[in-house]
């Protein structure tokens, strides 16, 4: 097996997080709004981090030890961030994944090595996560379940890297912070150490608006199964955003902004934007969850 190194010889986990934090030029009035670029980790989501994290622990722990398989339900994101880590470190992957996910991501999946099990569209997220407990309980010796919607390393990821970098980065100035909940890792870990840092600090969650809807990798709460590490009374405020607003927005982050992202990412922006309209001022900060190379089959872009 290769090493992966680069000049310097940094390992691939050591580029994961420390990504940057763009102004968003067209917020006005007296608010500042600020978006991480999530795309900026090296398998090219804010997904690497929790990953990243919950791979260390296992090995650290025993859990996962060569020869065992890394097993996951995953949309896209977290499984692209297992394959790509898997692959680095010399571990199969095996991800189970609605049989609707866009082309780009079995495309990337297929890259990395990992092996697909394609899941009923129609039981989305949550078919994905049965059948994934159904293969690891028919041999359960051989397989690591990551577990990502349960796993406290998710949250944890956040706590220690995601929220610090925003406090720095926003020289503690942050009032909002505005993100989406899919696993909810990234909301609670980094909602949970900012209010530690200041507790005025408002939390604003993400969802659609509907079951039947198209923002990848967003959990409509009262339809789907609620991730075991989703804390409820951490967020001050849960907003709902419809499909059509998301792609706009990516739309228009694209053409207005030069930003070049995901759905999830649209979201997180029409939230953002609308808190930035009812407060007088303040530092909101979002998450720009992924780049939006891998949504370019989507049909949205021709509307």
């Amino acid at each position: 097996m290769l090493t992966t190194t680069t000049a310097v010889g940094t390992s691939l986990l050591d580029l994961v997080g420390h990504t940057p934090l763009l102004l968003i030029q067209g917020a006005g009035k007296d608010v500042q709004l600020y978006a991480k670029a999530e795309w900026a980790n090296p398998s090219g989501s804010v997904k690497d981090r929790p990953a990243a994290r919950i791979i260390l622990e296992a090995e650290r722990s025993g859990d996962l030890r060569p020869g065992k398989i890394i097993l996951d339900a995953t949309s896209g994101n977290t499984g692209i961030a297992f394959a790509m880590i898997g692959a680095s470190r010399g571990y199969r992957v095996m991800l189970c994944i609605p049989n609707n996910a866009n082309i780009e991501r079995k495309k990337m999946l297929q890259a990395y090595g990992a092996e697909l099990v394609f899941t009923d569209p129609m039981e989305g997220a949550d078919g994905a996560v049965r059948e994934a407990q159904r293969i690891v309980r028919s041999n359960p010796q051989r397989y690591f379940y990551a577990d990502q919607y349960n796993n406290p390393a998710n949250w944890r990821a956040h706590y220690d890297t995601t929220a610090p970098e925003i406090i720095a980065q926003t020289d503690g100035r942050i009032t909002h912070f505005v993100a989406g909940i899919g696993t909810s890792g990234t909301f609670v870990g980094t909602g949970r150490r900012l209010r530690e840092f200041r507790r005025d600090i408002r939390l604003i969650a993400v969802q659609p608006d509907s079951p039947l809807h198209g923002v990848e990798g967003l959990k409509h709460l009262a339809s789907a199964s609620v991730p075991g590490i989703y804390e409820p009374a951490l967020a001050d405020e849960v907003m709902s955003v419809s499909t059509e607003e998301a792609y706009a927005m990516v739309r228009r982050l694209a053409t207005e902004e030069g930003l070049l992202v995901g759905v999830s990412s649209g979201a997180n922006v029409v939230a953002a934007l609308r808190t930035v309209e009812r407060i007088a001022g303040g530092v909101v900060v979002t998450i720009l969850c992924d780049g939006g190379i891998r949504y370019l089959s989507e049909r949205f872009w021709d509307e």
